[in-house]
This record gives structure tokens, sequence and C-alpha cells, in this order.
């Protein structure tokens, strides 16, 4: 093979790959709305007064909140922090290997303001979310989570969960591994953006899975990974 058609088949070769993963993204972004009410988030800002230093110095995990709202902008906020697209070709706030994207994002909500009691789902595509639930959850999934009270108190709590096979068709069993190292940079991006907005979390890890997939409804492919109450610092 002589080396001008060697450099073809590796051009055509890093074409297929782009291609693979741009379709992969767009099946992952695909609406499935079915009739449910859909709440479009206001736009994100890429900037504040609380620099990223400032934000990692004051970084604590915090469990006791206010008996407080939050407002649709904070939740906004949070959610683009955690999974937001930031790009046009769909790249976003948290690396992610192969940009495969296997996390999934949920919301339940207490106290919002302008925004129904229910558990949703995060569309980071749309950036907009999508009821799967009616009615206040927290209890159910504090129940879920050892009863930490945490849990109940946030005015809203953060549900990442993964679809790991979506890094595991590429990676094999090694992609178990890119998808914890995933969450981990999700979760403290909500963390650093809790700071920004003055807020308080905390990355929870103990519970039930079968009753946080329950609790959630999530599809047979999800598993929860970390739970993340979010609410006004007491």
């Amino acid at each position: 093979m002589t080396m001008k058609v060697f450099a073809v088949f590796t051009s055509l070769g890093i074409v297929l790959s782009f291609l693979i993963v741009r379709l992969t993204m767009a099946h992952q972004s695909t609406p499935r709305n079915e009739g449910k009410e859909v709440i479009r988030l206001p736009e994100p800002r890429s900037d504040s007064k609380v620099s990223v230093e400032t934000a990692l110095r004051k970084r604590r995990s915090v469990r006791e909140y206010l008996n407080e709202p939050l407002t649709l902008g904070e939740v906004s906020q949070l959610l683009w922090a955690a999974q937001g697209i930031t790009s046009t070709e769909g790249l976003r706030t948290a690396p992610s290997a192969g940009a495969l994207y296997p996390l999934e994002v949920y919301l339940v909500v207490g106290r919002v303001q302008n925004l129904s009691k229910g558990t949703y789902k995060y569309r980071p595509q749309r950036h907009e979310l999508v009821r799967v639930a009616e009615g206040d959850n927290r209890s159910h999934l504090a129940s879920a989570a050892l009863d930490q009270s945490c849990i109940r108190d946030g005015a809203v709590v953060v549900v990442f969960a993964a679809v790991h096979e979506r890094t595991t068709k590429k990676y094999g069993q090694r992609g178990m591994r890119y998808v914890h190292m995933e969450v981990g940079h999700a979760a403290q991006n909500v963390y650093l953006q809790a700071v920004s907005l003055n807020l308080g979390t905390v990355v929870v890890g103990a519970f039930d899975d079968n009753d946080v997939r329950k609790t959630m409804g999530m599809p047979k492919e999800e598993q929860p990974l970390c739970l993340m109450p979010v609410g006004r610092i007491k």
C-alpha cells in the first residue's frame, strides 16, 4: 500500500469516527417527550463576580438548608453546570471519554419559584426540563438514601444516573471507570456553581439503587450514581 492510499484510508477512518460520535449524540438528543410537560429554562450566564479560585476555596459539603425556594434561573445554572452544552459540536461542561456522554440528569423539585413540584429530566441539547412525575418526591428519595435529612430538606435534588453501555461499547470494562470519573467531574461542577450562587450542596452516595431507580422512574438501562441536594445555606 502506497503512502498516498494509506493517507486516504486514514482520513476516511477519522471522518467515520467523527460521524459515529455525532450520530450517537444525535440519538441521545432525540426528544421523547410523549406529551409530557416541557419547561424551557432561562439561558445560562457564562460569567459572574465569583472567580474559579474563590469557588474552589469556598467549596464545602453543606447538609443543612433554609426552608426557602430557589429561582428558575438558579436551577438553570446548576443544570447547565452539570451537563450543559458549550459548543456547536455538542460538547459539554464536563469532559467525557470519547464524547459519548453516558450521564443522565434528573431534578427532584420541592421548592422552586414558578416550577411545580415534581420529578424532571434535563435535556441538555435544548436546555429544558421534561416532567416525568408529579408531586414532591424528596421524602421518598430520602428514604431510599438511608433517611438522610439533607435529601428531604434541599429545595431540589440533582440526581445523576448513567447508561454505562454508551461508554463500555467502545472501551469495554474499562469504560465503567471512565463513567465514574465523569460523574465526579460533573458533580464538582455543581459544587462550584453552587458556591457562585451562594447555595449549598453535598454529594450523597449512600442509597439503595433499586429504591432510587423506582422513585425516579428510571428506565432499566440507567443506573443511579449520586444524589446532590441543593438549597440556601442555613
